[in-house]
C-alpha cells in the first residue's frame, strides 16, 4: 500500500520537471524569435538608408559631377566635386561611380575632338575659297594701279589694296589654325624684308619701328619666308591691339649664337601670370588646338603661331615682360633656316631699314697687267692708266679691269655736279609708306602734265604750219609752260 503513493509522487515530479523544461524551451524560442524580428527590422532600416544614400549619390553624380567634368574639359579651373556621401569614398560602390565618371569624360573628349575636326575641315574649305577670291582681287587692284596715273585714284587703290591685304591675312591665319598650308611659296628673301612684309599687313603699321642690326645679306630659306612673315604679323598685331594708339612698337633684328632673333616690345598693359602661361603653351604648339578653346569670337593669333612653330622648327617666347611695361615676344630662327644673299646682286627693298652694321671692306687683289693687243700707243696708255681706245681702266670688284669713258678735262664743274647728285643716291634716307605713295603720286602728276605739255607743243607746231603769223607768240609762250611742267 505504501508503494503506490511513492510511484505517483515520482511520476508527478517527473511530469513537473518535464513541464518546466518544456516551458523553458518555449520561452527561449519566443525570445529568439523576438530578437530575430528586431534584427530583421534593423536590416530593413539599414537597407532603406543605403538605398536612399545610393539614390542621392547617383543624383549627385548626374547633376553635379558629370556636368562639372564636361566643363572642366574647356575650363580647367572648374573643379569636379567628389562623392556626396563620405562612406562611398574608397568603397566598391564609390570606385564604380568613379569609373562611370571617367568613361563619360573620355567619351566627351572623343566626341569633342571629332566635332572640332569636322568644323576645322569645313573652315579650311571656306578659307581656301576666300583666299583665292582675295588673291584675284589683289591682282585686279595692282593692274589698276599700273594702268591709271591719277594721284587721287592711285591713293584710293593703295588704300583698297591695304584693306584687301588685311582681309587676306585674317583668312590665312584662320586657314593655318585649321591645319591648312600657309598658301604662298616664296623665293629666298632678306630677313628684314620678311619682317617689313608682316608689318605692312597691319592697320597700325606706322606705329612700328624696326631696327635692323643684322649683317647685310642675312636671308631666309624659301620655305621659311612666309611663316616668318605670318608670325611677325601676328606678334605685331597683338602688340598694337594691347597698347595705346599713341605709343610705338619696337622691333629689333639681331644675330644670336645659333641663328637670328626678332624681338617685339610694346608698351601695353602686359599679361597676367595665367594669361602668360596659356600664351606660352599655345605658341609652343605642343597641345592640340581646338576651335572651342579660342574664345568667342575666336582669337587665332597665338594658335596660328603654335601651328607654324611646330611645322617649321621655329621658336617663340612670350614669357618675358617688355622694358616699356608691356610684353616682349621673341621669335628665334635657327641657323638651318637662314641663308645669305649678295646685297649687290639682290639688294633689299627700298623701304626696308638699312643695317646698322658696316659691311666689311672687300679685299681686292691687284689686277694683272694685260698684254697689249695693239701696238699703237699701248705701252704709254698702260703707264698712264688709260687704254689704247682712250678710256680709263678701272679694276672692278673681282680685280679685272673695266672700261669707263674719259671725262673731258674742261668740265670740272660738271664732274662736281654729278658727284653731288650721286651722293644722295648712295645715301637715300628711309621713307615711310605714306611718303613713298605721295612721291609716286607726284611723279604720276608730273608725267600727266608733261604729256599735256607735249600735246600742246604738237598743237602749236601744227598751228604754226597753218598760220605762220602766230608762230612768234607760240614760241614765246612755249618754253615757260614746258619749264613749269618739268618742275
Amino acid at each position: 500500500m505504501t508503494e503506490l503513493p511513492d510511484l505517483a509522487a515520482g511520476a508527478l515530479a517527473a511530469g513537473t520537471l518535464s513541464a518546466l523544461a518544456l516551458g523553458a524551451g518555449l520561452w527561449r524560442s519566443r525570445r529568439q524569435r523576438a530578437l530575430q524580428r528586431e534584427e530583421l527590422a534593423a536590416l530593413r532600416s539599414r537597407l532603406d538608408g543605403v538605398q536612399t544614400a545610393l539614390a542621392a549619390e547617383i543624383e549627385h553624380l548626374a547633376g553635379q559631377r558629370i556636368p562639372a567634368a564636361a566643363r572642366h574639359l574647356t575650363h580647367p579651373r572648374v573643379t569636379v566635386p567628389g562623392p556626396a556621401q563620405p562612406q562611398f569614398i574608397g568603397s566598391p560602390l564609390g570606385i564604380g561611380l568613379e569609373s562611370v565618371l571617367n568613361s563619360v569624360r573620355s567619351e566627351l573628349t572623343a566626341q569633342r575632338t571629332r566635332i572640332d575636326a569636322a568644323a576645322q575641315a569645313g573652315m579650311r574649305g571656306a578659307t581656301r575659297e576666300i583666299q583665292a577670291a582675295l588673291y584675284r582681287l589683289q591682282d585686279a587692284l595692282r593692274s589698276l594701279q599700273q594702268r591709271y596715273d591719277d594721284p587721287e585714284l592711285t591713293q584710293t587703290l593703295f588704300a583698297l589694296d591695304h584693306e584687301n591685304e588685311q582681309s587676306l591675312r585674317r583668312a590665312q591665319v584662320a586657314a593655318v589654325v585649321c591645319g591648312a598650308w600657309v598658301g604662298l611659296a616664296r623665293e629666298e628673301s632678306h630677313l628684314v624684308e620678311a619682317v617689313t612684309g608682316g608689318q605692312a599687313r597691319l592697320a597700325g603699321y606706322h606705329r612700328v619701328r624696326v631696327h635692323n642690326h643684322l649683317e647685310t645679306g642675312t636671308a631666309l630659306v624659301s620655305h621659311a619666308v612666309e611663316p616668318v612673315a605670318i608670325i611677325v604679323a601676328e606678334l605685331l598685331d597683338n602688340a598694337l591691339r594691347h597698347s595705346a594708339p599713341d605709343t610705338e612698337v619696337v622691333v629689333n633684328l639681331e644675330h644670336v649664337h645659333h641663328g637670328a632673333c626678332v624681338t617685339v616690345d610694346d608698351a601695353g598693359l602686359g599679361m597676367t601670370q595665367d594669361e602668360r602661361d596659356r600664351a606660352r603653351r599655345m605658341v609652343a604648339g605642343s597641345d592640340p588646338i581646338l576651335l572651342t578653346d579660342l574664345g568667342d569670337p575666336p582669337r587665332m593669333g597665338f594658335a596660328a603661331i603654335g601651328r607654324l612653330t611646330r611645322q617649321f622648327d621655329l621658336s617663340v617666347d612670350v614669357s618675358s615682360p617688355s622694358p616699356y611695361g608691356g610684353v616682349r615676344a621673341v621669335l628665334r630662327i635657327d641657323s638651318h633656316l637662314l641663308s645669305r644673299i649678295d646685297p649687290e646682286l639682290q639688294p633689299p627693298a627700298a623701304g626696308a631699314p638699312r643695317s646698322t652694321r658696316r659691311a666689311p671692306a672687300p679685299t681686292r687683289t691687284p689686277a694683272p697687267t694685260p698684254a697689249p693687243a695693239h701696238s699703237y700707243g699701248a705701252e704709254n696708255a698702260e703707264q698712264a692708266g688709260v687704254d689704247a681706245a682712250g678710256h680709263h681702266s678701272v679694276p672692278d670688284a673681282g680685280g679685272l679691269p673695266r672700261r669707263r669713258r674719259r671725262t673731258p678735262a674742261t668740265a670740272p664743274a660738271a664732274q662736281a655736279t654729278q658727284a653731288t647728285q650721286a651722293a644722295p643716291e648712295r645715301h637715300q634716307p628711309q621713307r615711310s609708306p605714306e611718303q613713298a605713295a605721295a612721291a609716286l603720286g607726284a611723279l604720276q602728276s608730273g608725267t600727266a602734265a608733261a604729256r599735256a605739255a607735249n600735246d600742246d607743243a604738237g598743237a602749236a607746231v601744227a598751228e604754226r604750219a597753218t598760220a605762220p603769223e602766230t608762230a612768234t607768240a607760240h614760241e614765246t609762250q612755249q618754253p615757260d609752260y614746258e619749264g613749269g611742267a618739268a618742275r
